[in-house]
């Protein structure tokens, strides 16, 4: 492909070489280097490729896309291109190169501090269920079609969300449900398309720190970028910070939520509770008007749901289609159930802070269990603030915490225990703590009573703990299966 036609709609100066360049690739990755090829210079947190673009001229590189002034090799052909964000660049580029997948689908991106993953899911579920074909990216995996790819980053890199469009286009997907997380927006991950629909689910403080957002207010202004990207913005009214993330929109705006004003309202909320399975009912009015259930507990379940319907809406799935799909949609380590008693119920969940935890039990809470019990451990060379916080609020709201290990990485499994405990001992809660993960579960399964409900937080759809620098494998459904197969031999 010729160099002018990779960087139509862009701003660029040429600094060096022709524009009528023939590009036999697009590089952004050093190793990745190969003759004839377009680079892209990137300034990393811990490596910066425009220091090395004498050795990726004298490679072969036939264009240099640069953000600041790059020495090559007197000598040499290549094409410097300079750019103000190579990053933002890199989107557009890619996006050409696979020849604008994103203009033969619909695509659907959700943001949010939580429910982005089950939301993904429901849409996925909603549409394929009315006949679409529907491509996935998120934070647990990419779906095309068939094929599943683990995910890296809950966004990709631009080239890779390229990539991913061409091939989806090419197996005959006719939408695309995507998480964009913040740091996503932030790093221009998105650009090159426009989304058709944008949506905002919720905004608590998170990702705040060093290599993350300075402060809470970058990290809501981040989220907000999407609403200038995206020609239909599907929003949670209910929240505390709609305004301000959507200030400065370019797209129509529609609200959903439970309150009073929104234009679809979920209202006549009731539990469903039946062996090893909680529940919500409700009804809505406004965009539309219809009766539904999710099978999954809590008061955010609804929200997730009625922005899965908000969204389908739009491509005018059926109310029987968007029912069916609610009751069937399940979502791995997302308030996932797992069979293992008719008397009590125990369920996997991701949550691994205190943000995300305290909601969970709360609106397990609200089902009046017999007992609340919580199973979690903390992650190693992570901050020890979240371990005492997590500890803290499971003593204050679980009746009984099981402490154990998650992913220890290079700290001591009882080091981070003993954190955990520090937070819990400004509670009155009773705990156990059992290093061993599968013990801690075979012992939350032996000793269930009827009425109870059981969390195993924090590995949600994770199938690895990470030891010392590897990955063993461990899948928390594995070890229930095992620890249920002793039971009943």
């Amino acid at each position: 492909m010729r160099l002018s036609e990779l960087l139509a709609g862009l701003a660029f100066t040429c600094e060096r070489g022709s524009l009528d360049t023939q590009v036999e690739e697009v590089v952004y990755d050093t190793r990745k280097v190969t003759k004839g090829c377009l680079f892209i210079c990137i300034e990393g947190m811990n490596f910066d490729s425009h220091d090395h673009a004498k050795e990726i001229a004298r490679k072969g590189a036939a264009v240099l896309v640069a953000e600041k002034a790059v020495e090559v090799p007197v000598e040499s052909d290549v094409t410097v291109i300079r750019v103000e964000n190579t990053r933002y660049a890199m989107a557009f580029i890619a996006a050409a190169w696979f020849g604008h997948p994103a203009e033969r689908m619909k695509i659907i991106g959700i943001t949010g501090t939580k429910g982005k993953t089950t939301t993904t899911y429901l849409v996925k579920s909603i549409l394929e269920n009315a006949g679409h074909k529907v491509g996935l990216i998120g934070t647990i995996e990419t779906i095309i079609g068939d094929t599943h790819i683990h995910a890296g980053n809950t966004t990709p890199e631009s080239y890779l969300v390229q990539e991913y469009f061409r091939r989806m286009a090419d197996e005959g997907c006719d939408a695309v449900v995507m998480e964009v997380s913040s740091q996503g927006l932030k790093l221009h991950r998105t650009q090159g398309f426009v989304f058709d629909f944008g949506i905002f689910t919720n905004l608590e403080p998170d990702h705040i720190g060093a290599g993350e957002h300075a402060d809470f207010e970058e990290y809501r202004d981040c989220k907000g970028l999407l609403f200038r990207q995206c020609r239909i913005g599907i929003v949670n009214g209910d929240d505390v910070h709609c305004d301000a993330v959507t200030k400065g929109h370019t797209c129509t705006l529609e609200k959903f939520g439970l309150k009073e004003g929104n234009d679809l309202r979920a209202v006549n909320l009731e539990l469903v509770k039946k062996p090893g399975e909680l529940g919500v009912s409700f009804c809505t009015e406004g965009l539309l008007s219809m009766e539904a259930e999710v099978t999954t507990p809590g008061r955010f379940s609804v929200y997730n749901a009625l922005t899965a319907m908000a969204i389908c809406r739009h491509f005018g799935v059926s109310q029987e289609n968007i029912k069916k799909a609610l009751l069937a949609a399940k979502v791995k380590g997302r308030i996932e159930m797992v069979k293992v008693s008719d008397s009590f119920t125990l369920l996997i969940d991701y949550a691994h802070n205190a943000m995300s935890l305290e909601s969970l039990l709360k609106s397990l809470r609200e089902y009046e269990p017999n007992r609340l019990v919580c199973l979690f451990g903390c992650g190693g060379n992570r901050s020890k603030l979240r371990r005492y916080e997590m500890g803290e609020v499971s003593g204050r709201l679980a009746d009984l915490t099981i402490i154990t290990s998650d992913n220890p990485r290079f700290e001591e499994p009882q080091d981070i225990i003993e954190d955990i405990k520090t937070g819990i001992g400004k509670t009155e809660g009773k705990y156990v703590e059992i290093c061993d993960r599968k013990e801690a579960i075979r012992y939350a399964i032996h000793h269930g009573e009827p009425g109870d409900i059981i969390v195993l937080a924090g590995k949600g759809h994770e199938d690895y703990q990470e030891i010392k620098g590897k990955k063993y494998p461990m899948d928390e459904r594995v070890l229930i299966a095992d620890i249920l197969s002793e039971k009943s031999v």
